[in-house]
């Protein structure tokens, strides 16, 4: 672990902490811990530092690799500068890395969502990851991905705080009627044997940020709009912990109870025509059962769909 990620930690714990104490705690020089504090500064994590006290975080938070890694006893690879966690982890799979393997970014530059949709990454406050995992299955013998995180993400918000988030079918996640993440997952089939060799799980989640550009105002939000009660690290381990250890059948259990759009009016698109109807189930894949104002009952596999009243 590196010397300002250590001091990071130490800070948490303390008011106040000198740098003298620092470093003799540490072993290293009153230069190393200056060095570290200004490390931490450039991470977006603002502390005070006063004389004869030391020093203390006033607010921001530090992404811990080494501590998600042990956390879930997962290999985890972090990128200071990353275009898009999704590519990267594509780029090492292509190049012969393991998997389960979690790939984190503290912010992305060219960030994309599904149907390769921009979204605003910021440059401290989300949370961007992306899971690979090698299934080797043929698609109809597929987990529903989708559906298992977006559970795991609204169960961990749930437990780790006093917010309670909702789904939108089929990817997004909202709070209090705005949107504060979004699941991109994507999948590599075998040309020779037809099964599914690789999943792209990615998670763009807006954990504290306090400005959005004009055209996301009033659509997006974050989950801490206030100093957050818990730190990134925390968040990140809780979702991936109950993605891995919770029943397939919880998972969509949560998922119809968290829905936005079950029992509800939407409207969808198909041939170019606006289609009005009512979700009156999901299945265990995720998919939407819909019965049309004409009586007719509609599967709805993928697409997006909007709730009426909005």
């Amino acid at each position: 672990m590196k010397t300002y990620e250590r001091i990071y930690q130490r800070l948490l714990k303390e008011n106040f902490i000198t740098g003298e104490t620092l470093a003799r705690e540490l072993d290293i020089s009153r230069a190393a811990v200056w060095k570290a504090i200004k490390t931490l500064e450039d991470n977006g994590i603002q502390i005070e530092a006063i004389k004869k006290r030391g020093y203390r975080i006033l607010s921001g938070d530090l992404l811990l690799p080494d501590v998600i890694s042990n956390a879930l006893n997962l290999p985890v690879s972090y990128l200071v500068s990353s275009e898009s966690t999704q590519q990267d982890a594509k780029t090492a799979a292509l190049n012969g890395a393991q998997a389960p393997h979690l790939y984190l970014a503290p912010n992305q530059t060219a960030a994309r969502g599904r149907l390769g949709r921009h979204f605003h990454a910021d440059k401290n406050g989300g949370i961007y990851m992306t899971l690979h995992l090698k299934p080797n299955a043929s698609y109809d013998k597929l987990p529903p991905y989708t559906v298992l995180v977006a559970s795991s993400i609204v169960k961990a918000i749930s437990r780790l705080t006093d917010k309670s988030p909702e789904i939108k079918w089929v990817n997004d996640i909202f709070l209090d009627g705005k949107k504060i993440a979004g699941i991109l997952s994507e999948a590599v089939t075998s040309v020779e044997t037809g099964q599914v060799t690789d999943v792209f799980i990615g998670i763009g989640l807006n954990f504290h940020i306090s400005t959005f550009p004009n055209e996301l105002d009033g659509i997006a939000a974050s989950l801490f709009t206030e100093t957050p009660t818990i730190t990134r690290n925390d968040l990140i381990c809780e979702i991936w912990k109950l993605f891995f250890k919770i029943p397939e059948h919880d998972h969509i259990k949560v998922y119809k109870e968290k829905s936005l759009v079950l029992h509800k009016q939407v409207t969808y698109e198909k041939d170019n025509q606006v289609i009005t109807a009512k979700v009156s189930d999901i299945t265990d894949q995720g998919h939407l059962i819909l019965e049309t104002n004409n009586g007719q009952i509609v599967t709805l596999a993928s697409g997006e769909v909007s709730l009426s009243s909005w």
